[in-house]
């Protein structure tokens, strides 16, 4: 493996993001699947299966993919099967974790803007079929990575290396526009096109309601609808635009890569790896950010956590009160 300054940043980044990633995403699927957080079941199912895919991506792509490429030269998973199979793995946690937060940006869309759909889309049983149906989508599209790999083998490492096939034959090509396209440049456009619809409705219904309020007699109380729609609104642009800051590099990287080929040869085409590798980086770095999203915004889930957080230490300190009380 050629090592670079970005590659020398990702010998650190990639274990960090690891030793951080797993533990928070674990404890925010544990806090979020038994405590109550004031979260509607349909906003809480949501955010468990996004954590959980989130976590995958941890997993499969971070350490299983990234690390184990990087670190680790001859193990059994980079048997060509195996090999294959983390590969299949990687771009299916991506996309599940990706249009999940499409799914859960259109289900708020639907619970601010269109009240009459809202009652028999925003359930918990939408939101486990919605999941279910993406989950399953995902998986079935991405069958085709572990074809694109053959093994190969060298003195000092051997795994799975992409076919030259790949950039030749024309399904493939069609195969890897698909993927580009579904993950991110229509996802990034969705979100986009979700929140600007959602600005657009929150404005209008606010400034009538305020104007309604204001005409009557609790017009200086506070209004519960709005702090509950203020809370929804939080979350849900807070989620939306750290998936925009941390994947813009990519769309970028993918519309000057693809605007290219129209007029330089496939071998000249990626010019800066580099940027490709950050766009990499900060991407996987989204499966993090959304712990610190709830526990900004969300008051019950930051006191959970803070409690998760600070129980061992609370348990020490009793055990020492109480050896303190035994010896007195």
């Amino acid at each position: 493996m050629r090592w670079t300054p970005i590659s020398d940043a990702a010998a650190v980044y990639y274990p960090t993001l690891a030793t951080v990633g797993v533990p928070v995403n674990l404890v925010t699927i544990a806090i979020l699947s038994i405590k109550n957080c004031g979260l509607s079941k349909c906003i809480t199912c949501y955010l468990v299966a996004m954590a959980t895919a989130d976590l995958m991506v941890i997993v499969c792509n971070v350490i299983l993919h990234r690390i184990a490429t990087m670190y680790l030269y001859d193990t059994y998973l980079l048997y060509t099967p195996i090999c294959r199979f983390i590969l299949y793995m990687s771009p299916a946690a991506i996309d599940i974790s990706v249009w999940l937060t499409v799914s859960f940006t259109f289900d708020r869309l639907v619970a601010i803007c269109y009240q009459k759909l809202k009652l028999k889309y925003c359930t918990e049983k939408t939101a486990a079929v919605v999941i279910s149906i993406v989950t399953l989508l995902f998986c079935l599209k991405n069958i085709p990575w572990p074809f694109a790999y053959s093994s190969y083998y060298s003195r000092r490492e051997h795994g799975c290396l992409l076919s030259p096939f790949f950039y030749i034959l024309p399904a493939w090509i069609a195969f890897s526009w698909i993927e580009q396209m579904l993950t991110p440049v229509f996802p990034f456009l969705l979100i986009l096109l979700f929140n600007t619809v959602t600005v657009k409705r929150i404005l209008i219904a606010n400034r009538g309601r305020v104007s309604l309020r204001h005409h009557s007699n609790d017009g200086h109380e506070k209004d519960p609808e709005l702090i509950n729609r203020r809370t929804s609104i939080v979350l849900l642009f807070a989620i939306s635009s750290s998936f925009i800051l941390l994947w813009m590099t990519a769309v970028i990287h993918f519309l000057y890569y693809r605007t290219a080929a129209a007029f330089n040869r496939r071998s000249k085409l990626n010019a800066f790896p580099m940027f490709q590798e950050a766009g990499i980086m900060l991407q996987l770095l989204s499966s993090c950010t959304n712990t610190a999203i709830y526990t900004i915004t969300q008051r019950k889930f930051r006191n959970i956590l803070l409690n998760v957080l600070t129980y061992p230490f609370a348990l020490i300190w009793k055990s020492i009160k109480n050896g303190e009380r035994e010896h007195q």
